[in-house]
């Protein structure tokens, strides 16, 4: 049987803008046969999406091509005009980005974007065109998908925004869906359900090509996997040979960084073994020419629970959190209901639950972005959700936070070294009446201490000196951590601050939060939709489903005992590489 689509021994050059040529594919082959779901996997940067996008006549103007063959439908894609591609794209291939908020017009509804993909592919009645949206948007599992259709992006949860650009590259049936880290955004059930929609389509012909950090997602769905490293193949096989018995170093290295209950208590990464024994020294002791303290013999493994005696205190206290908004249809929906929950200083509360079950609302009380209909929270024992503005801004240091996407969050003009010493500055300004010398002292000092806390998350002055846009995803996220950190607060929220990472760099970011637990004593309250990131982080669990607490508990009784059917099905949703994890 021909193949739907094949490269071989693609090429791929990026012109930067002095036009020098980085070469960041290196002579990759890959065929998609109908019915068949090829998965690439690597680092980010290891040219997977570049050979994804090359395939479907989107590498960029930029970028100079050179392949041995380059087929889609039989036809050659460096001969396709524009007007060729416009008629495939959507109609022949289907296209799923991982960032739904940039994939998706800002300006119009949802539904009205996977209308247009419907009418442009021959779906002239807009009765049927109606219905089909409807369909689309059940099949990804959105809620109330005609309330949901009526909406703009930004109105939407990252997941249901996701599930909606899936509905519109879904929309005409491809022969071939080309899936960028589809996945990504979504919770575990709705994971499965979109995976259960992309293999019935496989069933029935569709040709998929996956691009997938998520080694879970690639085991559920793909029948060859393709492994990259620095823009080469470096393995090859089928998806139950390289997930359960991986030959090449750099596979098993991918491996082993993903979390999970059996990883629970140790380091994901050789550099967080061998970094083990780190003791960061508070910023007020550390001299201001010291970046940070190193490495001393000690034990490969994190200590995890704490002594039982004395009793650590609720750093945080959450007390029957309700919130309610009003709809664009003018009904009133409780998103959060009688919430409450403590955590302890030193530890970290993962809540997890499905997208829409107001975890981040629920985070968002905590921090005091938003006022609760009822309830209250107590931070450090005080009471923090009842304080006006300008009361909560003395004590706005005690908790910090870090988001999925550090990029938005940041001043796009400030570089990293002002993102830091603002941080830093924030309640710290020398007296009115101090002397110009007095202000560049503090100036400085704070400047040595942005370098410092820079150095403790593992980045160095160069990466300081640019701003957020020039750097990678994971140095991005770590400049937040620290950023995060700086303050020295009680606590630091997490909401989804790992899921867009590569499971590498992810690795990285939690082996360094761990680390900065046991060596600042930090709390953190850890909101995830990825199950082995909780299992792994948390001490204690509170499970959401539709804005109320279904259970609550210690990690382990709530992960191997669980007792409400939600709790059970969430966890039944999980896929886990259970040979490779058991074999560690």
């Amino acid at each position: 049987m021909n193949p739907l689509a094949k490269l071989k021994g693609l090429n791929v050059w990026f012109a930067d803008q002095h036009g020098h040529q980085r070469h960041v594919v290196h002579d990759v082959s890959v065929e998609i046969s109908a019915g068949e779901c090829v998965a690439i996997i690597g680092e980010s940067g290891s040219g997977k999406s570049v050979t994804a996008r090359t395939l479907i006549g989107m590498a960029g103007s930029n970028a100079s091509v050179e392949a041995e063959t380059a087929e889609v439908f039989g036809r050659d894609l460096r001969a396709l005009s524009d007007a060729d591609w416009k008629s495939i794209r959507g109609r022949e291939i289907g296209f799923i980005l991982q960032d739904a908020l940039v994939s998706l017009d800002p300006l119009r509804t949802v539904g009205a974007e996977i209308g247009e993909s419907l009418r442009l592919h021959g779906v002239r009645d807009r009765g049927e065109r109606q219905a089909r949206i409807e369909q689309l948007l059940t099949e990804v599992g959105v809620p109330e998908p005609v309330l949901r259709a009526g909406q703009r992006p930004d109105q939407l949860s990252g997941g249901l925004r996701q599930r909606a650009l899936i509905a519109s590259a879904m929309a005409n049936r491809p022969a071939l869906v080309v899936a960028d880290e589809p996945t990504t955004a979504l919770d575990v059930t709705v994971q499965a359900q979109v995976l259960d929609l992309l293999a019935e389509r496989k069933a029935a012909g569709t040709a998929v090509l996956l691009i997938s950090h998520d080694f879970s997602v690639v085991g559920r769905l793909a029948d060859r996997v393709l492994v990259m490293q620095g823009g080469a193949i470096v393995e090859t096989g089928t998806a139950s040979a390289v997930l359960e018995n991986p030959q090449h170093s750099y596979t098993r290295q991918l491996l082993d960084a993903v979390p999970s209950g059996h990883t629970k208590g140790e380091y994901l990464t050789d550099e967080g073994r061998q970094r083990a024994s780190l003791r960061v020294r508070a910023p007020e002791a550390a001299p201001h020419d010291a970046p940070v303290d190193v490495l001393s013999d000690g034990p490969s493994e994190v200590p995890r629970e704490f002594p039982s005696e004395p009793a650590r205190p609720a750093v945080l206290t959450a007390s029957g959190l309700t919130k309610s908004y009003r709809g664009p249809d003018g009904r009133d929906r409780t998103v959060v209901r009688d919430v409450s929950f403590d955590v302890t200083a030193g530890r970290t509360l993962g809540i997890v639950g499905e997208s829409g079950s107001g975890k981040s609302t629920t985070a968002s009380m905590a921090l005091g972005f938003i006022e609760p209909d009822a309830g209250s929270v107590l931070l450090n024992g005080r009471s923090w959700s009842d304080l006006d503005v300008a009361g909560r801004r003395s004590r706005r240091r005690e908790v910090t936070s870090v988001y999925q996407d550090p990029l938005s969050s940041f001043d796009p003009r400030w570089t990293g070294e002002r993102v830091l010493v603002d941080a830093l500055d924030a309640g710290a300004q020398p007296g009115l009446f101090a002397s110009a010398r007095q202000r560049r002292t503090h100036r400085e000092e704070l400047r040595k201490r942005a370098a410092w806390w820079a150095a403790v998350v593992g980045l160095d002055p160069r990466h300081l000196a640019k701003h957020p846009l020039r750097l990678s995803g994971g140095q991005r996220q770590r400049l937040s951590i620290a950023r995060a950190l700086a303050p020295e607060p009680d606590v630091v929220v997490l909401d989804e601050a790992v899921s867009a990472l590569d499971v590498s760099v992810q690795a990285q970011v939690l082996d360094l939060l761990t680390e900065l637990q046991e060596t600042l004593g930090t709390t953190y309250l850890f909101i995830s939709h990825d199950l082995g990131v909780i299992h792994h982080m948390s001490d204690d669990i509170l499970v959401m489903k539709h804005g109320e607490a279904v259970e609550y508990g210690p990690a382990s009784t709530v992960f191997d005992d669980p007792q409400h059917d939600y709790t059970k099905r969430l966890l039944g949703s999980l896929e886990v590489l259970s040979t490779h994890a058991l074999a560690r």
